[in-house]
């Protein structure tokens, strides 16, 4: 997959570094991909699995559950990471790949990650 990306700014820095991180990272039926997206507002997280190319599980600030959720925006996060892994579970999935998407392993990307790992992901 060769993805030529031209031009300046943080959106197209954000997508060279998703390309060159897609590279590497592949989800398998075994090993599921976690995708984290991040906007201004919301988190967004689904587990994929590439063979297939099916979504098995998502989550998202933007479900009703969040609606009246008072905290930080990392708290939500954590909390969507915490609740992605419970419906990981029950779809009989324990461990996944990590996709950061681009985006820097700090903040509220981490605190996806830490919360599916509380949650008993293996990331």
């Amino acid at each position: 997959m060769t993805v030529t990306i031209l031009g300046k700014g943080k959106k197209v820095a954000r997508l060279r570094r998703h390309a060159r991180l897609r590279k590497r990272v592949v989800g398998t039926a075994e090993r599921p991909r976690l995708v984290v997206t991040r906007t201004n507002r919301n988190m967004i997280a689904q587990i994929v699995d590439d063979s297939k190319g099916v979504t098995l599980v998502s989550e998202s600030t933007m479900a009703s559950d969040y609606s009246s959720f008072e905290g930080t925006k990392t708290e939500a996060a954590r909390k969507v990471g915490e609740q992605i892994a419970a419906k990981a579970k029950d779809a009989g999935i324990t461990a996944v790949v990590f996709d950061r998407g681009g985006n820097k392993y700090h903040g509220r990307v981490a605190a996806v990650a830490e919360g599916a790992r509380e949650g008993g992901l293996a990331l």
